[in-house]
């Protein structure tokens, strides 16, 4: 017998599932500030070592369609269950690992299982929150998402280099087995069961809606500005002569911005729409990341780094907001593919950094972010309007 559905009128994402994006976020982020501490313990190059992030997010947003199709099919809980079992397991594993190309094999596997636990929350939150609502309790879950992120990366350098970079990925293994423990308790929301919902039919619904499309394109420029730059906060640092903890404290305002800037995103989010939104969100990023073009050290870092986290808390909610609205009988279709888009994004921009990192040239590389955020902030609040007023207007005669 399945478990009674949530309400409708859900306010805010259930403490479990909260807890689930913070363990998730404080994985995917802490491995940041140690790359250097990495490259050398294993004595590997500092562009080598970045496969250990890269090959994460290729992991984490690959996999995306997968468990997106097998959300709607087999339910969100039960998916998010499976997946922090394996991301127990993996990053375990990823602990032990004596040679670099272990340890990215481990770090792939891992980041293939946590990439199912944030983008399936979403989903979640838009099966059982009302449109309206929506974006002010997508905000709580990106909220706590933040203070994984702050605390990864502040801790994850200060654990790397004061004990050891190893602990850095145990404990959020345990903390992993223990969500996936707590999930038991979480009803399944209800399910879309009309004819043709096999995984032809989700898929066909997703990729023949235009606006989707267009919403995955959006998330893979975003994904590949934000996701595949910010990794090289830390490392810029550590070129200039700094110690991990240091580079990885200085880090910790982005968080600390994500968090703070979500909780204000929350309140304007039914007064200002959603390409106001993107805009702010949009210029945050490039003016974070041409502070840094500009000049490199601690006080520039952290306020880059809040930057980041307001614009990201402004233009990503808005456009995760979209993307649980345009296919909604296959939303964790969707927000995989979503998610699947903004990690590859990131994955190929890492990737294609690493040489200029490994050349210390980070001053291009961040210059390149901070023009390509204009662009996409001006792609993202025109085509969002267009999408409202689409939407607003009356059906045509046939």
């Amino acid at each position: 017998m399945k478990a009674p559905a949530p309400p409708v009128s859900l306010a805010r994402p259930p403490l479990a599932l909260s807890v689930s994006g913070f363990v998730s976020s404080f994985d995917r982020f802490a491995v940041s500030p140690m790359l250097v501490l990495i490259a050398a313990d294993l004595d590997a190059s500092l562009s080598a070592a970045v496969a250990a992030a890269s090959g994460y997010y290729l992991a984490y947003g690959l996999t995306q369609p997968l468990w997106g199709l097998l959300s709607d099919r087999f339910g969100r809980v039960r998916v998010m269950r499976w997946a922090l079992f394996g991301a127990a397991l993996a990053g375990a594993v990823s602990a032990l690992m004596p040679v670099l190309w272990a340890l990215v094999v481990a770090r792939v596997v891992t980041g293939a299982c946590f990439g199912a636990v944030i983008p399936t929350g979403l989903t979640y939150v838009g099966d059982t929150v009302q449109p309206s609502a929506r974006q002010r309790a997508l905000t709580d879950l990106m909220a706590a998402a933040a203070l994984g992120t702050a605390l990864a990366t502040g801790l994850g350098g200060v654990v790397a280099g004061l004990i050891d970079w190893r602990v850095a990925f145990t404990v959020p293994a345990a903390c992993a087995l223990a969500c996936a423990l707590s999930l038991r308790t979480l009803p399944e929301p209800p399910r879309h069961e009309s004819a043709g919902n096999g995984v032809l039919g989700h898929l066909g619904r997703v990729l023949g809606q235009r606006w989707a499309l267009l919403v995955f394109a959006l998330a893979f420029t975003e994904g590949a500005i934000m996701l595949g730059a910010m990794p090289f906060l830390a490392p810029a640092l550590q070129h200039t002569g700094l110690a991990a903890a240091v580079a990885g404290l200085s880090i910790t305002a982005y968080g600390l911005g994500l968090w703070g800037f979500a909780k204000l995103v929350k309140r304007l989010s039914g007064r200002w729409p959603a390409p106001l939104l993107m805009v702010v969100g949009g210029a945050q990023l490039c003016a974070g990341f041409a502070i840094v073009t500009v000049h490199i050290s601690v006080p520039a870092v952290a306020v880059t780094a809040l930057l980041l986290g307001g614009g990201w808390s402004f233009l990503h909610s808005s456009l995760q907001t979209w993307a649980t609205s345009v296919v909604p009988e296959a939303r964790g279709t969707t927000i995989a593919f979503f998610a699947c888009a903004l990690f590859v994004g990131s994955a190929v921009a890492s990737w294609a950094a690493g040489p200029l990192a490994q050349d210390g040239r980070y001053g291009l590389l961040f210059g390149l972010a901070a023009g390509a955020a204009i662009p996409l902030t001006a792609v993202a609040a025109l085509t969002r309007s267009r999408y409202g007023a689409l939407r607003a207007e009356p059906p045509r005669p046939e």
